[in-house]
């Protein structure tokens, strides 16, 4: 990822907290793989912090269902 180095910690901020970044990811990824009538979902943006992470706002586009 080209922004890794923010998460790490840039000048003297604490750094992201990776593993709830990574968690937060699989968890949209099975929700979405498991609502069919998702066409669309954009998270953003998503704060991360040392202690885990926030979604600010999210979108999300539907379709009906085969």
């Amino acid at each position: 990822i080209k922004g890794y180095p923010l998460l790490e910690g840039y000048r003297g901020q604490e750094p992201a907290d990776i593993p709830y970044l990574e968690g937060l990811i699989l968890k949209v990824s099975e929700f979405v793989e498991k609502t069919p009538e998702i066409k669309e979902l954009d998270l953003n943006p998503v704060f991360a912090y040392k202690d885990g992470a926030v979604a600010v706002d999210a979108r999300v586009i539907l379709e009906p269902a085969s």
